[in-house]
């Protein structure tokens, strides 16, 4: 017997006016109650009946007393419902916006038209109804904070606009698309409708089993998908992004490389954890290190008792290795021709193999320019941010030619993501509390790190990696 799966609320054609309705029913149901109790004791001596009657007996001031009184009663338990279930007056709004979506572009089969009588029997109406033949199958359902909108495939005329609804319900329902899945003759849209209240303190990123948390619903799988882009201008919350990365990591056994030619705030963390690099010169070799360590590793890992193909660097109980690089356009455009080719193609050669080796870059810059990403380079960051205020060309170069509708707001830290899974969604970096020292907190963990960093890869076995003995 096939699980049964529920997938929500219809969307009908009925639900385009669902706002007032529900709110007119929750009205006069109160009102009725309302007045029939306060004017219960007529209604026992002389029936209810006596309340309808329009005779301007004693008791009509108090009758049109209750009236207003059970009317405003009435109203105030609407505002309160509204103000203490907003989920639910949310989940009704939405379901309007889905309904009258579908009528308005006329996603559906018409039948015949039918003429409506007009006020004068006599003449002739040229009033005509128009009679819906088939309304498309749509549900939707409120769940964990996240909106599920599922549409029928028909293989119809209207399943073309029917499997692209992203920008129309990203813009009309004011969410953020997480994905979109076909399963089951339904294409299902996963929507996050309050992305802010989904941000996490710098306390709660934590890096665990190939995985750096971001937000409470986005994750890094930096083992899966590895390689992360970040873009962002001046004041976008970008240096505080990498150095709560470069602290969350450092509570792990992985190995950093920090690299930042225009010797800012990242190369402040000399003073508190090694490879750290500001220089021209140091920054190339670092690069060149890092490369021939992660060929080194590859090697080495065929080699290795308990090697499996298929299987990467954690299979084997290998620590990470991420080669941070900030300001990468800047530090470029320091370089001669010779000089750039060859950090060019030491990084093409680092996001091509560096996943199974166990062998991350993240790269950061204001813009990712073309000429510094290009060959394919840039499609190989499987996780792309882009912080602050970016132009048009500046999210095409970041996210390719997307349908998407990107929208500037004043937050620090706030910008859009690509978690590698083809849906670009709104991102907030961890919340970062005033006063917040990163050299004191980093310094916490460098005692742990710094002996396993200064370590070459032919001194880590016997010291951390047991497996390789």
């Amino acid at each position: 017997m096939k699980h049964f799966r529920y997938r929500g609320k219809r969307i009908r054609p009925s639900d385009k006016d669902l706002v007032s309705q529900s709110a007119c029913g929750v009205g006069f149901a109160v009102f009725c109650l309302s007045f029939v109790l306060l004017n219960l004791r007529t209604v026992l001596q002389s029936g209810w009946r006596v309340l309808l009657a329009s005779d301007c007996g004693v008791n009509m001031p108090y009758r049109l007393f209750t009236l207003l009184v059970a009317v405003a009663f009435a109203v105030t338990i609407i505002i309160l419902l509204r103000r203490l279930f907003p989920d639910t007056v949310r989940q009704l709004s939405h379901r309007q916006k889905l309904a009258r979506m579908v009528l308005e572009n006329q996603w559906y089969e018409q039948a015949e038209q039918t003429r409506q009588d007009s006020f004068f029997k006599d003449l002739p109406s040229s009033n005509k109804k128009t009679k819906i033949a088939r309304f498309p199958r749509m549900y939707y359902r409120m769940e964990n904070g996240l909106l599920h909108f599922q549409v029928e495939i028909t293989m119809g005329k209207y399943q073309e606009p029917l499997l692209h609804l992203e920008t129309k319900l990203e813009s009309g329902l004011y969410c953020e698309l997480v994905s979109r899945e076909l399963r089951d003759g339904y294409v299902e849209y996963t929507l996050l409708y309050d992305m802010v209240a989904n941000r996490i303190p710098i306390s709660g990123v934590k890096a665990e089993n190939g995985r750096l948390r971001l937000m409470k619903n986005i994750w890094w799988e930096y083992d899966a998908l590895p390689h992360m882009l970040l873009a962002g201008g001046t004041g976008g919350g970008k240096t505080y992004f990498i150095l709560t990365i470069i602290q969350a990591l450092l509570q792990t056994n992985a190995a950093l490389y920090v690299l930042d030619p225009k010797n800012a705030d990242l190369a402040d963390l000399s003073a508190v954890m090694p490879e750290v690099y500001y220089r021209k010169e140091d920054i190339a070799a670092c690069v060149s290190r890092f490369c021939d360590g992660m060929m080194q590793r590859s090697e080495r890992m065929k080699s290795m008792p308990g090697y499996k193909t298929g299987e990467n660097y954690a299979y084997l109980g290998l620590e990470p290795h991420f080669l941070i690089f900030d300001e990468y356009v800047a530090f470029m455009e320091m370089l001669n021709t010779r000089e750039r080719e060859d950090v060019l193609n030491r990084l093409k050669q680092i996001v091509m193999l560096g996943r199974q080796a166990g062998f991350f870059l993240i790269l950061a810059c204001q813009r990712p320019d073309a000429k510094y990403l290009g060959d394919g380079i840039r499609d190989q960051f499987n996780f792309r941010v882009a912080l602050g205020r970016m132009s048009e060309l500046g999210y095409s170069m970041m996210f390719g030619e997307v349908k998407k509708e990107f929208f500037f707001k004043n937050v620090k830290g706030r910008g859009y993501a690509d978690t590698g899974k083809g849906v670009i969604t709104e991102f907030y970096t961890p919340v970062v509390p005033k006063g917040y020292d990163f050299l004191r907190e980093i310094g916490k963990y460098k005692s742990s790190n710094i002996v396993a960093t200064n370590l070459t890869d032919a001194q880590r076995p016997a010291i951390l990696n047991p497996k390789e003995e």
